[in-house]
């Protein structure tokens, strides 16, 4: 017969009571934590296990500081809130102070890609319930779990190396993957966790992620060295290893690699780098397009012959300094989306200071809509229109894939540049105040 909680022995109770002090469960014993564990999962699902009802949003990655705005995902793009993904930030940073080899590439992130600022919020993706966002912070080389209702975090996983980039999220939208830069590697992460379900080994700064075939494959593309100034063409072999690596997702050995130095080179464009920026496939997976360092354009390649097929020059601006060493972590355009039918692409040419819809079949832009350093490039809610990150503006704009115009825009935080699809709860307005 188990003693009623006021009743339990006393040295029971004060060893229960050390126990939630220090964080600890004994054997046996329910603490208070996970009480409320399970409380908060009874809330989220309801009477008889209802899913809570969720609404679509985007959300928006304030790279410099440290913030998430969670926007509606068609029409005007309002802010509906805004999430610190730095709640811990004094704590990260007395660690870095503490250590000098993180001090060392915390202030590199600062000096190099984050241009003079602190790197906190790359990339972001929301849980399938939609009751957290998980998102990678650079400069603390990390990967956080952020509760949408109480602004906590819910796990941490500290990526290998000293920083932390682009990540993807699976089709089930149960796994993230995240590009771990300093050390080459990828790792693939339970969403729900943080638990590592796996990791695979790259190029030479390992930066945009891709999931294909429904989530069989991982697409890594590695970028090299982006921050020094050796930017002439003739320099380019000093940029590193850079290439494609497609991992099985289930068993996370690597099964293809693509060097598109070879396929440039048989293309006639030995001139263009090989670092594959963002990318975009064809609905149907048969076709990738992507944007490399130092172009305003971008190319096609047909996955199954193995070459590439088209490469088009979109327009420069007469404002852009041609000083290759002035282009941002050696970037001319770098933003790519593919619309839902396939038939439109969506650049974001960064130092230009434009974005443009391409047509696909004859890759034609349309009109070159004014923005300042476009950082992304995404699709809306509805399909209808890709949207923008104006990281010189603190803002994102909505471009019509019909009519290639400017449709509305919204004011955000410090440097936006990741945009995700995602989901909040339905009368979600922001984490609790505490």
């Amino acid at each position: 017969m188990s003693l009623p909680h006021t009743r339990r022995p006393r040295r029971l109770r004060t060893l229960l009571g050390i126990a939630a002090a220090l964080g600890l469960a004994l054997p046996g014993a329910t603490s208070t934590a996970a009480g409320a564990a399970d409380r908060t999962t009874a809330d989220r699902t309801g009477p008889a296990g209802a899913a809570a009802a969720l609404r679509e949003v985007m959300f928006v990655g304030n790279n410099w500081d440290g913030t998430a705005d969670v926007i509606t995902s068609r029409g005007d793009l309002a802010r509906i809130g805004r999430i610190n993904v730095v709640p811990d930030k004094d704590r990260r940073l007395t660690e870095i102070y503490l250590d000098p080899i993180k001090l060392g590439y915390f202030l590199g992130i600062r000096l190099g890609p984050g241009e003079g600022h602190d790197q906190f919020a790359d990339d972001m993706y929301s849980t399938p319930d939609g009751t957290a966002v998980v998102v990678s912070r650079p400069s603390f080389a990390d990967v956080v779990s952020i509760d949408l209702a109480s602004g906590r975090i819910n796990w941490r996983f500290p990526v290998a190396g000293y920083r932390s980039d682009h990540m993807a999220l699976s089709p089930d939208g149960t796994r993230v993957v995240v590009s771990a830069s300093t050390a080459n590697t990828v790792h693939v992460l339970d969403i729900a966790t943080g638990r590592q379900l796996g990791s695979f080994r790259t190029g030479d700064k390992p930066h945009e992620n891709l999931f294909t075939d429904g989530g069989r494959y991982i697409w890594n593309m590695s970028i090299g060295d982006v921050n020094t100034v050796l930017d002439a063409p003739w320099l380019d072999w000093t940029k590193g290893d850079r290439r494609i690596t497609v991992a099985d997702a289930t068993t996370f050995s690597t099964v293809r690699v693509i060097d598109m130095r070879e396929r440039l080179d048989a293309f006639g464009r030995p001139d263009l780098s090989d670092a594959v920026r963002p990318a975009a496939f064809s609905p149907d997976g048969s076709t990738l397009y992507f944007q490399v360092s130092f172009f305003n354009g971008l190319v096609e390649y047909d996955v199954a012959t193995d070459r590439i097929t088209r490469i088009r020059t979109l327009p420069t601006s007469p404002a852009t300094n041609e000083d290759r060493t002035t282009w941002v972590n050696d970037s001319r355009h770098h933003g790519l989306a593919m619309s839902p039918a396939g038939d439109r692409l969506c650049v974001a040419g960064t130092m230009d200071d434009y974005a443009t819809v391409v047509d696909r079949t004859t890759l034609q832009e349309g009109p070159l809509v004014p923005v300042v350093k476009p950082y992304w490039a995404t699709v809306n809610g509805d399909g209808t229109s890709c949207v923008v990150s104006e990281a010189g503006a603190d803002r994102v704009s909505a471009i019509d894939f019909a009519t290639g115009r400017r449709t509305s825009s919204v004011d955000v935080g410090d440097h936006p540049q990741r945009v995700r699809l995602g989901h909040v709860p339905a009368e979600w307005s922001g984490p609790a105040a505490h």
